[in-house]
């Protein structure tokens, strides 16, 4: 099989099956990646330019698609040179929302063609509108917004062959008729790597104190903290828990930049803004942002949690919170949509509110307070992460065998 990948900041969502099928010689593959984002190749990877400047539309809300189409337009020249030079996939696997597939179909006719679908925005039902500290104001207008920024993914649907998203809830975001178009198969964690390890230890406080499993170690990760993922709602519960737990310390895992949602108005970062408005009511040398750091250092970190909190408005969910059950973490997530897809309160988890920080203190303070209570939670969440997300027993073979379909039009 002849594979060729899109996604502008490659591997993303496609890593684990890019190595599977590159690691044969039965197949070849080919990525196309934004070169602003080059990095170390799993397999052979080609760079396409785009300058991202923001369009200028007659009417505004255009400029969303138009930013999907010139990108389109660019990696479909970058697929051209690689059709001259003799490569004719068999099957595409792309991302709908960046709009890269979007003339693919244009270039190579006879592929099959395979589009990551997830997520469709929605005016309610979903992040928009969620949060009512960040809330759009009322107005008609956002409403159009929302429609727009769903257009590329539409367009993309429709010339693609099959959809592919990574959880039930993220498919069933999608309008009615997109949805028979769409499996669910998640990407997959590789529970043999992300497991319990009762020797794991950190280092914090300039390496001073040391960590250990047992240890009342409180974790919290987002790629970027801020709103979308419960930051300002975790920082506010840290007074509480701080005061009642005199022992405990905090581990935040995050950049400064915004994945997702809009930047603070201050010109400050998310993680100043609400770090400054609980400052003077924690022991500030107990909480250690640590920016972004290395994936074992990461695994680490939540093979010592005492409990680890996962925060997110209805939208994507993380890999992160999959490889928290399967280190065997004590989960505290939020009550929304994708996380209770995974987790159950009371048998692999908690669940708490996502706005009520009281309530996630009181979640946090009774963990640390009483961790045998919550041993067959933790042991539980990580036989769910094998039973439901294993990437050899469960991700994979779905989707090689969605891969295998589509090659051989069975779909």
């Amino acid at each position: 099989m002849r594979i060729l990948f899109v996604h502008q900041n490659f591997p993303g969502q496609w890593v684990h099956l890019a190595r599977h099928y590159d690691a044969s010689p039965d197949h070849e593959v080919v990525a196309l990646r934004h070169a602003a984002n080059r990095k170390s190749d799993i397999v052979r990877t080609i760079d396409y330019d785009f300058n991202e400047t923001k369009p200028n539309c007659i009417y505004p809300l255009g400029d969303h698609f138009a930013l999907r189409t010139g990108r389109a337009a660019v990696v479909a020249d970058a697929a051209q040179k690689l059709k001259d030079e003799g490569f004719r996939p068999d099957v595409i696997a792309g991302h709908a929302g960046w709009g890269e597939t979007l003339f693919l179909r244009e270039v190579f006719p006879e592929a099959r063609q395979l589009v990551y679908a997830e997520f469709f925005y929605r005016t309610e039902g979903a992040d928009s509108n969620f949060d009512p500290e960040f809330a759009s104001p009322p107005h008609h207008r956002a409403g159009y917004s929302t429609v727009s920024r769903n257009a590329a993914m539409v367009t993309a649907l429709a010339y693609a062959d099959r959809g592919l998203a990574p959880t039930e809830w993220q498919r069933s975001v999608y309008a009615p008729m997109l949805r028979d178009r769409i499996e669910v198969i998640h990407d997959g964690v590789d529970t043999d790597l992300v497991k319990p390890d009762p020797q794991a230890f950190i280092k914090l406080g300039k390496g001073t104190i040391t960590v250990r499993p047992g240890d009342e170690l409180v974790t919290f990760v987002n790629r970027n903290l801020e709103p979308y993922r419960g930051y300002h709602v975790f920082m506010r519960a840290l007074p509480k828990i701080l005061a009642e737990r005199p022992n405990a310390r905090v581990v935040i895992v995050g950049g400064d930049s915004v994945s997702y949602g809009k930047a603070p108005p201050s010109g400050k970062s998310w993680r100043q803004t609400f770090f400054e408005e609980v400052k003077d009511r924690i022991d500030v040398s107990r909480v250690h942002f640590v920016g972004k750091v290395p994936y074992p250092l990461f695994l680490n970190l939540l093979q010592v949690s005492a409990a680890h909190v996962y925060l997110t408005y209805p939208f994507v969910l993380s890999w992160s919170m999959i490889e928290a059950m399967a280190s065997g973490c004590l989960v505290i997530g939020s009550k929304t949509p994708p996380v209770e897809e995974v987790l159950k309160d009371g048998r692999n988890g908690v669940l708490v509110d996502f706005f009520d920080h009281d309530g996630i203190a009181k979640a946090v303070v009774d963990a640390l307070a009483r961790p045998n209570l919550y041993k067959k939670m933790r042991q539980q969440a990580r036989r769910d992460a094998i039973a439901g997300y294993d990437l050899r027993t469960v991700s994979m073979p779905k989707l090689t065998d969605l891969f295998e379909r589509l090659a051989a039009g069975r779909i």
